[in-house]
Order: structure tokens, then C-alpha cells, then sequence
């Protein structure tokens, strides 16, 4: 079987060796250029056909060999196996039988066997003694019976002392007794034999089974080997089968047949149906194949292939690129009336030259659209980019340089654009005019002798910008040289232009809406004359500039509109007050002015209230809902509100604004205002906040650490929808620093809210820094690169007044206690050099006392501040009943009091507290305060009724 599987590996190497000798030629790896290679050039003009139908054949030889020597080991090895089986049963059998019986005799004919079956209890003594020797005997039962079939011995406890079924009667005769059965445990064999005494009579009996796969050893190793050798034959020929495929498939490069079938069909299709000519050129130059249409083109020979491309009679220019072996992209050459374009591409494997593949395409009825083509294609170039590139920005003067920019060098040489001053004012212009100013120069060099950029231009009637200007179309002067208009502009200047090299012109209006708002010349000196198919270009471009040109004109005057309104509204100068160390910043975004704001308001009692807010959007409608909310804000505070009870009070004017002034553009409504408010008095240092939907304010101690009090939160402005506002109560520390900011100074794309409250943070610990130092600094490190939002930022320093700029009383219910406490009043304005004010604040401290006396409740109380320049008076009591200023008539007995108070305090008022009323009045301290509008004290007393309510 060995010998057959070696012949048959033999017969298939010479079945390949005899395929290759009648081939005749090698195969190169398809796509590699290398292609067959026949010992005779007088064989059909396309071998490979041939080649790969017998490369198929030689494939499937192969495979039907390797399946005909594996059916013929399988065959053997069944035919094997079918005669060895019964044979090994056979064997096995009669090895059994004979190991059962010479147990059995060996057993029968022990020492001592006899003694012990007719000792009084046998199975004492055999029961060991047969389990040991059938342990060593490699048997599976040997049993002791008496003569009457009784066990005395089994390897089952459970059968000792049973009797035997079968027949055993023969064996007390003296012959052994054999038979075979099929045990559970397989087919087995047991001997039978007697046991004799010394006087010859039958003692006993011993019965010794085995099975028969005890003694197959020697079978199975047969079959081992059987197997053995048939799989060593199966590897065997496998192996030669393979060694003839992988010769097959080296020949292949790895393709089975359905890829050399595709690669035959493919092959058929290049040489036969490609519109395309191909030449595979061997590393030599040789050509190896020319499919049809490079046949075609080149009006090959028959024979061409297997001969040098150099003998083959093709044009210089051809031959040489064909034979250089080089890398070419569609170079263009001549082959007879033809104008090919060839690409050429080497072939290289293990990194040597191969040889090339040319592929051929004739150009030339497509020579004469190519430059055409070309010249459209760069148009549409130029214009893709001119709509990309001009109007990136909002700026009028960047615009017109962008224009300038696209056109050249790409259409013009150089590139002038001129605009109406109007229009870079961001006003509308009136109509056409001669006069513009130069707005942008670009050119392919820097010393060109144009107008320069910035001066303003008289343009002469009769001039090509003045005609196109005019009459709103392009002009074109092809030849400078000839057109006397153009010349009579500036001679001299004209001059330089044509010595300059500059030869053509053309000058396109910028319209837009039916308005010119300027000029784009477009001039040329190094490129050829412009042509009437320059100016369709010549007016897209300048019509794409104007649309961009008039937007950003329109956005210039609303920008500047609104950065006058803005700059109206927002603080010019903060008031005077002592109460706080002000430093402020507002930035506005580049894309405009937006609704952010800040104020300092002094409130009565030296205090004063400091305000942040912000409007979403940009724009004029922004600054002017800005305006609106600051002034509501001044109003409210003059009412004398708490902080929640001023956000309260502009949730609801923002609420009633927006349902009162409907708008079609959603984005003119308020909604979105955030604000926060506080109000600090320097006389305690208490500082009272609130705020609607805007960021908290950071404190910075006197010490340094920079907090971010937790101040309750509600609704912006106008979303409150009656939700309450909360206040919030810190106590500040003289020294300290209160930021308010908006939410453009800590947010930013490419960071995290907590990130610039942290970089916020570290900017603020320094309270060495003077607040105006502090602005800058925090603008230096947390101002983004792109703000995308204006920013506001308000830092106050607080200050606290002196304890002896601050004297208070307690009153009693008591109309006697007037007078002392203005006597007491008086010395305590002695004290403080406010001597030439002691009367008028006599007298208004009566009016306001006597009256807490008569119409208030309990506690009553007088405090003064010397505040600086003035001087406050402040009288407060339990009660919620404020007195109202009214004119008395002649004859009323009382009603005057609070005229005088108002006649000699410079103003005067009424706050409240959570539990009770403050009465005010504020005296000016310069010259004349004490006697106002020019009224002596002597003429107001005559006006005084100390029982006037």
C-alpha cells in the first residue's frame, strides 16, 4: 500500500514536469508586467490565452489525483479492519479459554486446597485466598464450589453459599468443563475443574471466568499498526498532493480556479474590448502585449511582440518615453496624425525593474475643449472662492480688501477699489459721484505708480469710472495706451502707469439695491489684454464685493447707532459717595454692543446701592432694553425698596412690557434680563443683596480669602411669575472687596463655568491691589480670546463711617424730651464745626421728633451722620404711618412742619424696615446751605407751629 502511494506522488511531479515541458515558458505574477515568455516567436499572437486554459487544467489534474489516492487508502484500511475483526475475535477467545483453565488447574492442584474444603468453615479459608490469586492471575472470577454446586468462594459476598445454575456434572468425572458466554461484562470464557482428595474422591470443585478483551493485546496492536501505516499512507500522499499544488500555485501566484477564470475573462477584456490602449514592456524592451487598441493607435505589426520597442517604427518622441522605463502621467506625444496621452508606470518586484505597463489615450479631438475647459474651470474657481473668502467680516475698508485679495493674480495683475465716503461712514449715499477715496490696493508687486490708498480721488467725467459710475456698467479699456479719457485723468500719472508696464483696464461699479457705492478696477500688465469674456467675471466679482460691501455698511451704522445709544445710557461718571471705593469696567463683544450694565446709586443714610444686570442679545434693541431696566432701577431705588422688593418691582415692569408690546421678532422682547442688586450702609456694614437670574458676587476679605456667598436665586426678570425674591445679609468688614460681573467674564467655550470662577479666584486674592488695579488684572487673565459676550465688571472697596461721625439718641413718649435732644443735637454739631447748620437742623429735628412723639409708636430713636458735605438727620419709630408734605391754608392752625423740613433740608424722606420707619432729611454743608432759597430764619419762623402735625 506504502509502494502505491509513492508511485502515485511520483506520477503526479511527472505529470506536472511534463505540463511545464510542453508549456514551455514561465508565468510572472499577474499585474507585475512580466508577462510569458515562449522559446519559439512563431506562436500565436496572444500565448497567455493558452497558457492560463492549461495553468486551469493542470490545477484540477491535481485535485482529482489527491481525491483518487485518498479513496484508495480509505479501501485498504476498511478491507483491513473487515478481516482482522473476526480473526481478533477468534484469537481472543481461544487465549482466554486456555488462561481460565490453567488458573483453574493451578488452583485445583494448589497446596492445602484439599484440607481446606473439608475444614469446617471452607469459605474462612479459601475467600482470601481466592481473591488474591485472582488479582495476581489477571482473571475476573475464580469460585469454590462443593461437589453438590454450593459456593464457597466468589467475588460477590452476596452469592457465597448459593447454588450454581448450569451444567457442572461432567467435571466430577475428572474432565475439565469449558463454555462460552456473553457475560455483562462482555464475551467471556470459564473453565471448570475437580478437586481431588488423596484416596481419589471429588472434594470440590473451582470455576475460573475471563473475559476476552483481557487477552486482545496482541489484536490491537495490529490494528494500531494497521492505522499506523494507513495514515502514514494517507500523510503521505496528502503530502505529495500538496507539493504538487503549492508548485501548481507558486505557478498561480496563489489564484484557484475561479480567480484564473475572472483573470482570463479580464485578460480577454483588455486585449479585445478596452477603448484603452495597453503595453506591457519587458525590463529590456521588449514588448510583450499590446492589446487591440493600442494595436490600433500605433499601427503595430503582427509580430510586434517579442520585439524591441525601438524597432517597432514609432515616432522619436514615443519611442524614447516607452523605452525609459520612467513614471509618466498623461504626457502628451505624437504618434502619426495622432496626439496620444501616455502614462507610464515601472513595475518593480523584490525591488528590481520588471519592465512597465503603458497605457495609451487619444487626445486629440480633446486638445482644442481642454483649454476652454480649463479657463471655465478656473472662473468657477474664482468665483467658488470670491463667496467664500469676501465679506468673512462686518467691516466695510476689510471687505474691499478681501475683493482685492481674490482677484489677484489669479484674473487681474493689480486691483484698486474705491468707495464713497458716505459708505465708509456706514451712511447711504445720495447718489452717483465722481469723488471717491481709495479704499484698498493689491497687487503681484508694491511699486506700482497707482493712486495711493487712502486719498480721495475727483474722478473726471468723461474717465472710465465716471462712465461706469454713471451708467452702472462695467467699462472696459483694452489697449490704455489708446484711450484718451483714461489719460486725460492724470497725465502724468498715466505715464508712469504705461511705462510701468500696466496695459489694461476694466472698471466695474459696486451695486447694490440700485445704489453705486463705489469702484473695482481690475487692471492688468504681465497677463494678457482683458477681453469681453473677462468682464462677465469681471462684474460677478464686483456684484458678490457689493451685496458684502452694502451689508457691512448697514451693520457699521447700526454699530455705531447703537454704541452711541449704549454709551448714552451706561454711566458716564459715577456719583459722588463714601461709602465704597469704585473700580468698573464694560467690554463690548466684537460682533457689537450688548445689554450688559453697571450703576453706583447713593441712597439716603451715606448708603449706597450697587447694580450689575445683563440683556441677552446684541445690538441697538439690546442697548436700548438696557437704557429702560437702568432707569427703572434709579426709580425704584428712589422709592427707598429693599433689594427684593426692587427685583420684585422690575420682574413685573419687564412682565408687563413684553405682554403690552407684542412683537412678530421674538428677540425684541425683554425676557432673559438677569440682574443683581445690593445695598451696602457704611454706618454697620451690612450689605443687603438679591438677585434674578444672575451670577453671585465674590467677596474678598481684607485678608485676602476670595468667598462666593451663597445669595439666593430666583427667576430672571420676567419669568418670576410671582415667585418671591429672597434677600441676602452679609456684613462687610471695612477694606473689603464686593465683585459683581456678568456672565461673559467667566464663560467661555473652552472652559467650564467652575473653571473661570477658579481662575476668577486666584486673580482676586490680592487685596494689596487697588481696585482699579484689580480690573485690569482680572480682564488680563480671564478675558477670552473670542469674547462671545460683552462684559461688565463693578468692584467696590467698602468703607465704614467713624464712630465719631455717627451720634444717636433714644426718645421717649414724651413731648417734654423735644428739647433735650436738640440741645443735645446742637452740642454734638458744635462738636463737629457744623455751627452755622445748628438752627435749620434745630428745626427740623423738632418738626421730625415732635412728630415721631405724637403720631408714632415706640421705639423712637434720633441718629445724625456727618457724612463728609453732608449731614443726614434720621428719626425712626414703630410705626408704619408716614406724614405726607401738604400746603396750608391761612387759616390753618398747624400743617407747616414739613414744609420748613423740606425748605432747609436739601431733600428729605421715608424708608422702611422690617420693623419699623426711618424719617430723613439730608443738609448740604457748603456756603448758603442753611438759609435756603435766599429765606431768613426770622421769615420762616413766622411760618413755625410747634403743634403742626
Amino acid at each position: 500500500m506504502l509502494r502505491y502511494f509513492r508511485c502515485s506522488a511520483v506520477r503526479s511531479s511527472r505529470l506536472l514536469a511534463g505540463w511545464r515541458k510542453r508549456s514551455g515558458r514561465k508565468t510572472a505574477r499577474p499585474g507585475t508586467g512580466q508577462a510569458s515568455q515562449s522559446g519559439d516567436r512563431g506562436e500565436v499572437p496572444h500565448p497567455p490565452e493558452r497558457r492560463w486554459q492549461s495553468l486551469l487544467g493542470a490545477r484540477s489534474v491535481a485535485s482529482q489525483v489527491f481525491l483518487l489516492q485518498l479513496a484508495v487508502v480509505v479501501l485498504l484500511v476498511v478491507g483491513a479492519v473487515v478481516a482482522l475483526v473476526p480473526q481478533a475475535r477468534r484469537h481472543g477467545t481461544d487465549e482466554a479459554g486456555e488462561r481460565s483453565l490453567a488458573v483453574a488447574e493451578m488452583f485445583a492442584n494448589s497446596p492445602g486446597i484439599v484440607a481446606a474444603l473439608k475444614s469446617p468453615d471452607p469459605t474462612a479459608v479459601l475467600q482470601p485466598r481466592t481473591e488474591a490469586v485472582r488479582k495476581k492471575a489477571d482473571v475476573d472470577y475464580i469460585v469454590a464450589l462443593s461437589p453438590f454446586g454450593f459456593r464457597y468462594t466468589h467475588p460477590d459476598k452476596r452469592l457465597i453459599g448459593k447454588h450454581v445454575t448450569g451444567s457442572y456434572q461432567s467435571a466430577l468425572t475428572g474432565e475439565p468443563v469449558q463454555k462460552t458466554f456473553d457475560s455483562s461484562l462482555g464475551r467471556a470464557v470459564d473453565s471448570t475443574v475437580a478437586i481431588f482428595d488423596a484416596q481419589g474422591k471429588v472434594v470440590g470443585l473451582v470455576t475460573v471466568g475471563i473475559t476476552v478483551k483481557h487477552v486482545s493485546t496482541v489484536v490491537d496492536r495490529q490494528l494500531a499498526a494497521l492505522f499506523a501505516s494507513a495514515g502514514g499512507a494517507l500523510v503521505l500522499a496528502a503530502g505529495g498532493s500538496a507539493l504538487v499544488s503549492w508548485r501548481l500555485r507558486r505557478l498561480t501566484h496563489g489564484l484557484g480556479p475561479s480567480e484564473m477564470t475572472r483573470m482570463y475573462e479580464h485578460h480577454d477584456a483588455v486585449l479585445h474590448a478596452v477603448r484603452e490602449g495597453v503595453l506591457i514592456i519587458s525590463g529590456d524592451g521588449r514588448l510583450l502585449l499590446a492589446n487591440d487598441e493600442a494595436r490600433q493607435l500605433l499601427e503595430l505589426p503582427l509580430d510586434a511582440e517579442r520585439r524591441y520597442v525601438t524597432d517597432l517604427g514609432l515616432a522619436p518622441g514615443m519611442t524614447e518615453l516607452l523605452a525609459s522605463g520612467r513614471s509618466a502621467t498623461d504626457e502628451v506625444r505624437l504618434a502619426g496624425d495622432r496626439l496620444l496621452a501616455v502614462s507610464l508606470r515601472p513595475v518593480e518586484r523584490k525591488g528590481r525593474a520588471q519592465g512597465s505597463v503603458a497605457t495609451l489615450r487619444d487626445t486629440t479631438e480633446l486638445r482644442a475643449l481642454a483649454g476652454r475647459a480649463e479657463v471655465a474651470r478656473e472662473r468657477l474657481q474664482l468665483m467658488y472662492d470670491a463667496g467664500v473668502r469676501i465679506g468673512t467680516t462686518l467691516d466695510v475698508v476689510r471687505t474691499a480688501e478681501e475683493l482685492a485679495e481674490v482677484a489677484v493674480p489669479r484674473f487681474a495683475d493689480f486691483v484698486t477699489v474705491e468707495l464713497l465716503d458716505p459708505v465708509l461712514r456706514g451712511e447711504e449715499p445720495d447718489g452717483a459721484s465722481t469723488e471717491m477715496r481709495r479704499t484698498a490696493v493689491r497687487g503681484i508687486r508694491d511699486d506700482q505708480p497707482l493712486y495711493p490708498l487712502g486719498e480721495l480721488i475727483r474722478f473726471v467725467s468723461d474717465s472710465p469710472v465716471a462712465t461706469g459710475a454713471a451708467g452702472g456698467c462695467a467699462v472696459l479699456q483694452a489697449d490704455l495706451a489708446a484711450s484718451g479719457a483714461w489719460r486725460a485723468q492724470d497725465p502724468e500719472r498715466a505715464q508712469k502707469v504705461l511705462d510701468y508696464g500696466i496695459h489694461s483696464l476694466i472698471s466695474v461699479p459696486l451695486r447694490a439695491r440700485g445704489v453705486v457705492l463705489g469702484m473695482a478696477d481690475f487692471w492688468r500688465s504681465d497677463q494678457e489684454r482683458f477681453d469681453h469674456d473677462d468682464l462677465t467675471a469681471a462684474e460677478e466679482l464686483a456684484a458678490r464685493a457689493a451685496v458684502c460691501i452694502d451689508n457691512a455698511r448697514r451693520y457699521t451704522r447700526e454699530h455705531a447707532m447703537a454704541v452711541t445709544l449704549q454709551r448714552r445710557l451706561l454711566p458716564r461718571t459715577l456719583a459722588e459717595q463714601s461709602a465704597v471705593e469704585v473700580a468698573h469696567r464694560y467690554l463690548p463683544t466684537r460682533a457689537g454692543v450688548g445689554g450688559d450694565w453697571f450703576d453706583v446709586i447713593p441712597l439716603p443714610g451715606a448708603r449706597v446701592a450697587l447694580v450689575v444686570g445683563d440683556v441677552v442679545g446684541h445690538g441697538v434693541h439690546a442697548a436700548a432694553t438696557m437704557g429702560r431696566l437702568r432707569t427703572a432701577v434709579h426709580s425704584f431705588s428712589t422709592l427707598e425698596l429693599s433689594p427684593d422688593e426692587v427685583l420684585s418691582c422690575l420682574d413685573e415692569l419687564v412682565t408687563r412690557i413684553d405682554a403690552e408690546e407684542p412683537s412678530e421678532d421674538e428677540s425684541e422682547g425683554i425676557t432673559g434680563a438677569t440682574c443683581l442688586y445690593a445695598v451696602y450702609d457704611p454706618a454697620t456694614g451690612r450689605c443687603v443683596l438679591a438677585r434674578a437670574g444672575h451670577l453671585g458676587p465674590a467677596l474678598v476679605s481684607p485678608d485676602g480669602v476670595v468667598t462666593f456667598p451663597d445669595i439666593p436665586v430666583s427667576p430672571p426678570l420676567g419669568l418670576g411669575a410671582g415667585l418671591p425674591v429672597e434677600n441676602a445679609e452679609l456684613t462687610l468688614p471695612a477694606g473689603s472687596d464686593l465683585v459683581l460681573f456678568t456672565d461673559g467674564l467667566i464663560e467661555d467655550p473652552s472652559r467650564d463655568i467652575d473653571v473661570g470662577l477658579e481662575l476668577l479666584r486666584g486673580v482676586l486674592g490680592h487685596p494689596d491691589r487697588s481696585p482699579e488695579q484689580t480690573c485690569q488684572v482680572v480682564l488680563d487673565a480671564l478675558l477670552p480670546a473670542h469674547p462671545r459676550d460683552d462684559i461688565a465688571l463693578l468692584i467696590a472697596r467698602t468703607r465704614m463711617l467713624d464712630s465719631d461721625q455717627i451720634a444717636d439718641w433714644e426718645v421717649p413718649s414724651d413731648p417734654a424730651a423735644v428739647s433735650r435732644v436738640r440741645a443735645e443735637a446742637t452740642r454734638q454739631l458744635e462738636a463737629w464745626g457744623l455751627g452755622p447748620i445748628a438752627f435749620a437742623t434745630e428745626l427740623i429735628l423738632s418738626e421730625l421728633v415732635t412728630n415721631a412723639i405724637r403720631y408714632g409708636t415706640q421705639p423712637i430713636s434720633l441718629r445724625l451722620l456727618h457724612d463728609q458735605n453732608r449731614l443726614v438727620c434720621e428719626v425712626s419709630d414703630g410705626s408704619s404711618t408716614a406724614p405726607h408734605i401738604r400746603r396750608a391754608k391761612t387759616t390753618d392752625e398747624g400743617g407747616r412742619g414739613l414744609f420748613l423740613v423740606a425748605q432747609f433740608a436739601q431733600r428729605w424722606g421715608t424708608r422702611y424696615t422690617a420693623r419699623s420707619k426711618i424719617i430723613w432729611t439730608e443738609q448740604s454743608l457748603h456756603d448758603g446751605a442753611a438759609e435756603p432759597n435766599g429765606a431768613t430764619p426770622d421769615i420762616l419762623l413766622d411760618q413755625w407751629d410747634d403743634t403742626s402735625p
